[in-house]
C-alpha cells in the first residue's frame, strides 16, 4: 500500500502574512478557505512538489516558529538560493557537514558545518537554510542523483 506525505502543517502567528510569503517564493496557492466561524486554512504548494503546507486559524496547537529542519530538495542548491535572496528571504551561506550528518539540523546548531559545496558536489550533501517570518526553519538540499528505488 503507498502512502504519500500530502500536507505539513505550520503553525504560524499571522496567516496572511504566512501566504504572503510563500507566495512571493513562487508557491501555488491551492486554498483559501475562511468559513466564517473564526477558522480558516491556507495551503501552498512549493513548484514541483507533491507536497503541500498548511496553515490558518484553528489549524494547529503548535508555537508559531516550532517547526524545524523541513527539507525542499533542489536540484542546483546555488540557483535556489539565488532565487530565494531574489524574493527577499535570507538564506544562509551553502554549507556541508564536516564529518557525519549532523550539522544540518537544527538541534546541532552549526557545530560542523563547512562552508561551500560537499567535496564532488556529491548528492544529498550539500545544504542552505532559511526560515519564514515566524521562524519555521526550511533546508534546501541538493540532489542531484537519486539513491536507488527513490
Amino acid at each position: 500500500m503507498d502512502m504519500k506525505l500530502e500536507v505539513v502543517v505550520l503553525p504560524v502567528a499571522d496567516v496572511d502574512r504566512a501566504k504572503d510569503f510563500y507566495q512571493t517564493l513562487g508557491w501555488r496557492l491551492d486554498a483559501d478557505v475562511d468559513p466564517g466561524d473564526g477558522s480558516r486554512l491556507v495551503q501552498l504548494t512549493p513548484p514541483g512538489s507533491a507536497c503541500s503546507v498548511q496553515f490558518g486559524n484553528g489549524v494547529t496547537a503548535g508555537s508559531p516558529g516550532s517547526l524545524q529542519d523541513l527539507y525542499l530538495a533542489v536540484s542546483d542548491i546555488e540557483a535556489a538560493r539565488s532565487d530565494l535572496i531574489g524574493h527577499g528571504v535570507e538564506v544562509s551561506e551553502v554549507f556541508h557537514c564536516a564529518t557525519g550528518f549532523a550539522c544540518r539540523f537544527e538541534a546541532a546548531g552549526a557545530e560542523g558545518r563547512v562552508a561551500g559545496m560537499a567535496p564532488e558536489r556529491r548528492s544529498y550533501s550539500t545544504f542552505a537554510k532559511f526560515s519564514d517570518p515566524d521562524g519555521n526553519g526550511w533546508v534546501l538540499q541538493e540532489i542531484t542523483t537519486r539513491l536507488p528505488g527513490r
